[in-house]
């Protein structure tokens, strides 16, 4: 039997190149992990500016590069990095000390070589947190030590259980200038005892995030591993000029409920990039409220460039948008995305009752492999905080662009599934070519979809789509654009 040799060619090309792009990823990464750290503004075309951070020559005395005027030792405040000893005083001490500093530039905290132990701290503006490449900040496993906190104003309830939250390991509110940053030290959340506890329902509220900052402006988190949280790991809320740079974010890929290892939370201009995540759920998940809260809070998530990443997500997606995104998202653009050994791939979820929209969305140069499902948008996603949402509230999906998308060892590509009250409006996709596991069809799946083909792809789109060639001169425009191909036993 005749097979159609176009995957098999493509694909033997494209790893070539993916394996030297990564390869090149990789040494940049290692550059960067032996090296200092310097920062300036760039541009990335969008209107907004990041910081962006390069190499510098050899570290000051220590293994801690100079990134304040002032700079002290958690030592300097009675700490023991024995791994028992609990510090949060120490902690407190020295973030108090920096925050009496902003007027002369802020101060720079170094966490030297051990294990420091301690409870949950607030940082301040104008401050650098810098972790030498053995230092590891360790979260104290007993929730009794976890202040409690009001439910975020654009949920309205916690996430898993009604009223107040635990906060974050570490917290910040109203914040400027922060910058969280070492010779990738790590910050530990040492998360089992909460992920069993949930799975036994033995907590009255919801699991805290690692690492949460609210309401800030010029935020930096760059060369540092974040890992084990009790809930989501990086968790950026309502904050602008926010810049997530050569990371490591891991956590099991099974048994480590919600640990989603980035949340964009009603952010915007935002960079995140080269970096490695790993997690028990979302690699990425950009979010803006749940139903009617984040109607009313109206903070949308927007300008956020995703670049130069590898993912893995077992029992999720890659990169998610939603489900919770009442308010908004719009203008984000994913490219240069390695995902692999995963559940889903790239993936947008809503419901009625959500509201808001999702709208201009680029995926660009993304690689699938070995993953259940590729591209997914799904629209019954049916989660509520409680009873007060209105089901007529129907989000707006559109200017949905996937450019560049290759793969193998795919079981479904693209499953799509919009609905009558929910139609997934201006799709396009162009150079897509991704190996398949499942030779037969509904393997290019799609429901109330409108929008086009840009050239040949592979596998075949489904009829829903308008074909156009390469010069985008319609070919065959489509009548089926409400037609059903959804079929979940694949």
């Amino acid at each position: 039997m005749m097979v159609d040799p176009l995957p098999r060619r493509f694909l033997s090309s494209h790893k070539s190149l993916v394996t030297v792009f990564w390869i090149a990823t990789f040494a940049s990464l290692f550059i960067w992990q032996f090296g200092g750290v310097s920062t300036n503004l760039y541009n990335v075309g969008t209107g907004f500016s990041f910081f962006r951070w390069s190499s510098t020559a050899a570290a000051a005395a220590g293994g801690f590069s100079k990134l304040r005027p002032v700079a002290f030792n958690l030592t300097d405040f009675g700490a023991v990095g024995d791994g028992v000893t609990i510090n949060t005083e120490a902690f407190e001490r020295a973030v108090y000390k920096i925050s009496k500093l902003s007027k002369k530039g802020g101060g720079q905290l170094n966490v030297p070589p051990g294990r420091w132990l301690t409870a949950p701290f607030n940082l301040t503006s104008y401050m650098t947190l810098f972790l030498h490449h053995d230092a590891e900040i360790l979260a104290l496993q007993d929730e009794k030590y976890w202040p409690l906190l009001p439910p975020l104003p654009s949920y309205g309830y916690g996430r898993e259980h009604p009223g107040p939250r635990y906060g974050s390991f570490i917290h910040g509110q109203n914040l400027r200038d922060v910058v969280i940053t070492g010779n990738n030290g790590s910050i530990n959340g040492q998360g089992q005892t909460w992920w069993k506890k949930y799975r036994q329902k033995l907590l009255n509220h919801t699991r805290g995030p690692l690492v949460q900052i609210m309401w800030s402006s010029d935020i930096v988190f760059a060369n540092i591993t974040l890992r084990d949280s009790p809930f989501w790991t990086l968790h950026p809320y309502d904050c602008k000029n926010v810049t997530i740079t050569n990371m490591t974010i891991l956590a099991p890929v099974f048994e480590a409920p919600n640990t989603d290892g980035i949340d964009p939370d009603s952010c915007e201009d935002m960079l995140i990039e080269n970096s490695y995540i790993s997690v028990g759920d979302d690699g990425i998940a950009i979010k803006s409220g749940w139903d009617q809260y984040g109607t009313t809070y109206g903070r949308p998530s927007k300008n956020i460039l995703i670049r130069n990443l590898i993912i893995r997500s077992m029992v999720s997606a890659g990169i998610s948008i939603g489900s919770e995104m009442s308010g908004g998202v719009s203008n984000i653009t994913v490219e240069n995305i390695l995902i692999w050994s995963s559940r889903r791939g790239v993936r947008i979820k809503t419901a009625p009752g959500r509201g808001g929209y999702v709208r201009d969305i680029t995926f660009r140069n993304v690689t699938l492999d070995e993953l259940r499902v590729g591209i997914v948008i799904k629209t019954d996603y049916n989660e509520h905080p409680d009873g007060g949402f209105n089901p007529q509230a129907f989000p707006v999906l559109e200017n949905i662009n996937y450019t560049g998308i290759y793969g193998q060892g795919v079981r479904v590509p693209v499953r799509i599934q919009g609905s009558k009250e929910i139609p997934v409006k201006n799709v396009t996709f162009r150079d897509m070519s991704v190996g398949i596991t499942y030779k037969k069809k509904h393997i290019f799946q799609c429901a109330y979809v409108e929008g086009r083909v840009i050239g040949t792809i592979f596998p075949a789109p489904c009829e829903n789509l308008d074909r156009y060639d390469e010069q985008e001169r319609l070919v065959k425009q489509s009548d089926s654009q409400n037609a059903t191909d959804i079929d979940y036993e694949i």
